[in-house]
């Protein structure tokens, strides 16, 4: 198929720009679910004269749907967009991209997709949409899935459908809460996506960050000790990686040890652990949920970020070593490469 592209772009460069347009009008459509075309327009930045075209071209083939909220895919144009994802993401150099940093990170999978989570929430809901495919991947029936919170796990939950293979799954947050919105909290998140995947969930009602004396008592709870060994009992955990500075003034953590971050080189935050630059731990909260040995001894660690604004952050995590697979965007995995 490459050695095709190749040719393709070579003598049909014209050709190669129409796919990629049309591609990417039924993508967003594909991602917003029901769009008018003013909306669309602007979304993609096209003219309303140009996407006018496009779009009757699309309707023609069948591809695409009108109602009187707007358009949505047809059957055809839903299986259309998943038969030209491999062909785009080539055409995109987005596999070899996708093969670079799964190499150099010992991955099992690397999955980009297009554009800028920073720039795009409809590129965000992408990213979400891919975590979703991700996780549906590597589940099996009746697992402990441990998921966290943050506003991209909250798109993964909101991509999820019922599956064979996920059938009986547990879902269960990967700590307390941070105090941010409910919806992106990790219980409103487990729940969502046991209800989304037909499957069960459990909550866990503490905060997240605890003094020592507050964890030593809530350990000794009974109802809080017995959903904890669910907890660290999962074969899969689904996080979000964030910017440490970000991640600790969200966590509303002390001026002094903002400074003892800032001191360690802290660059980035996920599930709880602070890592600088090479993917040393710098730091950990003290926090009920999962441990840093529970993650190491997890099966399947699915990590889903994206934005340029968050490169050097994904970087150090991947530099710690125990993630599985990496889904993120094209912004993110470009800045990614500075930093191998």
């Amino acid at each position: 198929m490459r050695q095709i592209l190749d040719i393709q772009k070579r003598l049909l460069p014209d050709l190669t720009d129409v796919l990629k347009k049309r591609y990417t009008i039924l993508h967003h459509i594909s991602t917003t679910g029901v769009v008018g075309r003013r909306a669309l327009a602007t979304h993609l930045e096209l003219s309303e004269r140009v996407l006018r075209g496009e779009v009757d071209f699309l309707r023609e083939q069948g591809l695409l749907e009108t109602e009187s909220s707007g358009m949505k895919l047809s059957d055809s144009g839903r299986q259309l967009l998943e038969d030209m994802e491999p062909i785009v993401k080539e055409l995109l150099g987005l596999s070899d991209l996708e093969e670079t940093l799964r190499t150099r990170f010992s991955l099992r999978q690397v999955v980009i997709v297009p554009g800028d989570s920073d720039v795009s929430e409809l590129t965000k809901k992408e990213v979400g949409r891919a975590g979703a495919a991700a996780l549906r991947r590597y589940a099996s029936k009746n697992d402990v899935v441990a998921v966290a919170g943050g506003s991209t796990l909250a798109e993964v939950a909101n991509f999820l459908t019922p599956s064979v293979q996920m059938k009986g799954c547990m879902f269960v947050p990967a700590r307390g809460g941070l105090g941010e919105s409910v919806e992106l909290q990790a219980n409103s998140i487990a729940s969502t996506m046991a209800k989304k995947a037909g499957g069960q969930y459990r909550l866990l009602h503490v905060p997240d960050h605890l003094g020592e004396e507050a964890y030593v008592s809530l350990m000794q709870d009974p109802n809080i000790l017995e959903i904890v060994e669910v907890i660290r009992s999962a074969r899969i955990v689904v996080h979000g990686i964030g910017d440490a500075m970000v991640m600790a003034r969200r966590r509303k953590v002390d001026s002094q040890t903002i400074q003892e971050l800032m001191a360690e080189g802290a660059l980035a935050e996920a599930f709880g652990y602070y890592f600088d630059r090479e993917g040393n731990v710098v730091h950990k909260m003290q926090t009920v949920g999962l441990r840093l040995e529970d993650i190491q001894e997890t099966e399947v660690v699915i990590a889903v970020a994206g934005g340029k604004s968050k490169g050097e952050a994904i970087a150090a995590v991947m530099k710690f070593g125990h993630e599985d697979v990496l889904v993120t965007d094209e912004a993110a995995a470009t800045e990614l490469l500075k930093f191998i």
